[in-house]
């Protein structure tokens, strides 16, 4: 049975193929706490970006994101920064998830139907947890939850 949207109208279905919860460290610890995470719980990293906009010669670059496999679930970590870049940088308080879909549009759609705040336009980012196509909320409690295409493993992971 199709289920009725607030405003009346069909609801679209949307699947979601993984949901992450999403850790937002202090920055610059995420690098810190990845290895925390990976000695204190066996966590594997499977994927990272460096933010784009710090030299590592320079200065200590900070993690845009770092996905860990544990157990059967993955996490992603990654620095708090100001950085309109940066899909987390709203998220002072509350907790962000990440939800992979097919239909980004659609998903932040219903999301903005059920309640919640569309942060900024569906576009596509480089360099990010998912794969390519990504949307940002907020839910009417203070969580963020970044709607994004399903992610492709990099080959390349930072130690």
């Amino acid at each position: 049975m199709a289920q009725e949207a607030r405003n009346g109208s069909k609801a679209v279905e949307v699947v979601f193929e993984a949901v992450k919860p999403w850790l937002v460290v202090e920055a610059p610890k995420a690098n810190d706490a990845v290895q925390f995470y990976k000695a204190a719980f066996g966590a594997d990293e499977v994927n990272r970006v460096n933010h784009p906009k710090r030299k590592a010669e320079q200065e200590l670059p900070l993690v845009l994101f770092a996905e860990l496999k544990l157990g059967a679930i993955s996490i992603v970590v990654s620095d708090l920064t100001n950085d309109s870049f940066d899909p987390v940088e709203s998220a002072v308080t509350g907790s962000v998830f990440c939800l992979e879909t097919e239909d980004v549009e659609a998903a932040v759609s219903k999301a903005v139907t059920a309640g919640a705040v569309a942060d900024g336009e569906v576009s596509e980012v480089e360099g990010v947890c998912c794969g390519g196509r990504v949307g940002k909320i907020k839910d009417p409690y203070g969580n963020v939850w970044v709607i994004c295409s399903p992610s492709k493993k990099s080959a390349d992971v930072a130690a």
